[in-house]
């Protein structure tokens, strides 16, 4: 297990728009290049169960996460199942005029991910979700 703070980055919209574009499955889903078949459910234990099929490293993995949002501050997740299946994370937001902070930490592990390679990996998805959603959320500002 490696604990990871990712701390500092700014997404280029305001705060009421990082939440509209998270709660929005046809905005958010497809800004990421290497998921497919993305599905969200209520979960019976609250939150929702969202789960897709990831790339990793050419092959299609199943992926199946629990979330909890706390708007506008903070979303937890939990990973249940894929490479990072144990691991646990924050994401929290701080408004800051016409952009906002996000900042993750948490706990990772993977049974897929060699101990060594872990952090590395796992900062380099934080890296392209981040980007990716970024450019998500500047399409959705513009409109």
């Amino acid at each position: 297990m490696v604990h990871i703070e990712d701390l500092g980055s700014e997404f280029d919209a305001p705060l009421d728009i990082v939440w509209k574009y998270l709660d929005s499955p046809p905005d958010h889903g497809p800004s990421h290049s290497d998921r497919r078949n993305v599905s969200a459910a209520p979960d019976p234990s609250g939150g929702v169960r969202l789960s897709w099929e990831q790339n990793v490293q050419g092959n299609w993995v199943p992926v199946v996460n629990h979330v909890t949002m706390f708007p506008p501050v903070a979303m937890m997740v939990h990973s249940l199942e894929g490479p990072l299946a144990g691991s646990k994370f924050l994401m929290y937001y701080k408004p800051n005029g016409a952009k906002t902070g996000v900042n993750v930490i948490g706990d990772f592990q993977s049974k897929m991910i060699p101990a060594n390679q872990l952090e590395t990996t796992v900062r380099a998805s934080l890296e392209t979700a981040y980007n990716e959603d970024n450019a998500g959320l500047r399409r959705m500002a513009s409109k």
